[in-house]
């Protein structure tokens, strides 16, 4: 059978929604420590019968913008989804995909993708969640465009990161770059994939907040800032607030996944 088209095929330009917002790193399936983040920042979360999060929303209208890689590797995948999904449905929130997102859904498909990378984690645990849930969450997952433009072109938001050249666009190019990065063909002394260190040469006037490498400390390069500070592998779960700049951690709870050159903050 012939699987529609992801929506991600297209980014989303809301450059009429003007903030203020917090943006959210790689949370992973750490459900627990993405409800500690969100407490921290201000959130009320409302919930249901089972005491499980399934909205939070910020009294100052606040909105929190998640740069992808929900799921995968941690503990509780279904519990992040949920409360995203939740918030999304609320307009308490916006998410763009991540490489990660991108392979659940695929999977969830039915397609031949390698189950390896935490996807096996992700699966496992969702066979466990009733079955109208599991199609929620795959429509939510196929809805994730590949980024966001923000506040009148001032924020973008993308998994991997993007180039000025790139903000905007709905090529086969930008979508790769979005959710991959751009590889160089070379890897690491642990086998990891070295990327183009696109912030270095980043010189646009526009905000970019990103994730998906790792970081061990949040560090502007550029007017670019990578919010992955690893919270699965014993890191924290890091959130910027725009416009004012600012940022706020939270520890990891514990190592939810073991990772050679990644150490533990927490």
């Amino acid at each position: 059978m012939t699987q529609p088209r992801p929506l991600d095929a297209m980014p989303r330009d809301r450059r009429d929604l003007t903030g203020p917002f917090d943006v959210v790193g790689d949370v992973h399936g750490c459900r627990s420590e993405l409800e500690t983040l969100l407490g921290e920042l201000g959130y009320l979360f409302d919930r249901d019968e089972h005491g499980r999060a399934i909205r939070a929303a910020h009294p100052a209208g606040r909105t929190a913008v998640f740069v992808g890689d929900l799921v995968d590797r941690g503990p509780d995948t279904p519990g992040v989804l949920r409360l995203v999904m939740g918030m999304a449905a609320a307009r308490t929130a916006l998410c763009v995909t991540g490489n990660h997102d991108n392979k659940l859904m695929r999977a969830l498909d039915g397609r031949n993708v390698r189950i390896a990378h935490g996807l096996e984690t992700s699966l496992a645990q969702l066979s466990r969640v009733d079955t109208e849930f599991r199609t929620a969450a795959h429509g939510f997952l196929r809805s994730l465009p590949s980024h966001y433009l923000l506040d009148r072109g001032r924020l973008v938001v993308a998994h991997a990161g993007l180039p000025e050249s790139l903000h905007g666009s709905s090529s086969s190019r930008a979508r790769s770059f979005a959710m991959y990065g751009s590889p160089t063909g070379e890897y690491d002394e642990h086998g990891f994939p070295i990327r183009y260190d696109w912030a270095r040469d980043y010189r646009g006037a526009a905000t970019v907040a990103y994730g998906h490498t790792p970081v061990t400390e949040l560090r502007w390069v550029n007017n670019t800032l990578c919010l992955d500070t690893g919270v699965v592998f014993g890191g924290s779960l890091s959130a910027l607030r725009y416009p004012e700049r600012t940022t706020h951690s939270v520890p990891a709870e514990q190592i939810w996944t073991a990772r050679a050159g990644i150490t533990p903050t927490g």
